[in-house]
């Protein structure tokens, strides 16, 4: 196996491989032009999504910053939305939802790091992140490794994500626990007007 297919897998891999470094490279480019590019050039900032992201970059909403590791390895469902300053660290991949609200200073972190000094200087590895559609991230929030938030599940802004959140739940805390099931009245209700 080389090593990006050890890394996208969840095994051991050596991050200063030559192919992953040059992807890396690849993506912070990317993000740097994403993030110069001014509000207006629409056109430009859809290029760079699409060639960014593994999939969903010809819908998804962005406010920059934004920033990540690799970009393949992230896969979005249609119109996912990530509010500024966002950071998605996809050594492994990461699946979002459609219609998933992303907040301001969100980090959705893959990466992990063996427990042995020895280990970790030379190795690293990850676990896969998967969150459902009509998701609502608050901002600050933080997703780390391995985590899966369900569909319509709702996270309290600085809450930190270290376990599954299943369908249709409010989370909130650090660490972030299920405060209660959104109800049915709560996800049916219309917008009101004002």
């Amino acid at each position: 196996m080389s090593e990006r297919e050890k890394m996208v897998a969840g095994e051991l891999y050596d991050p200063l491989d030559a192919e992953l470094v040059a992807a890396r490279t690849r993506a912070r480019n990317l993000c740097q032009l994403l993030n110069a590019a001014p509000e207006a050039d629409s056109d430009t900032r859809r290029r760079i999504v699409t060639e960014l992201f593994g999939a969903g970059g010809d819908t998804v909403w962005m406010q920059p910053p934004f920033f990540c590791d690799y970009g393949a390895n992230i896969e979005l469902g249609e119109r996912v939305f990530f509010n500024f300053n966002c950071v998605v660290l996809d050594v492994c991949p990461v699946r979002i939802g459609s219609f998933t609200l992303i907040g301001p200073s969100v980090q959705i972190l893959t990466p992990m790091h063996p427990w042995n000094a020895a280990e970790r200087r030379r190795t690293e590895f990850g676990k896969p992140i998967e969150i459902g559609a009509d998701v609502w991230i608050g901002g600050g929030a933080i997703i780390l490794p391995g985590v899966r938030i369900g569909a319509r599940a709702v996270i309290g802004a600085g809450s930190v994500v270290s376990r599954d959140v299943p369908d249709g739940m409010f989370a909130a805390g650090n660490p972030c626990r299920v405060v209660r099931e959104i109800t049915a009245e709560e996800a049916e209700r219309k917008p009101s007007s004002a």
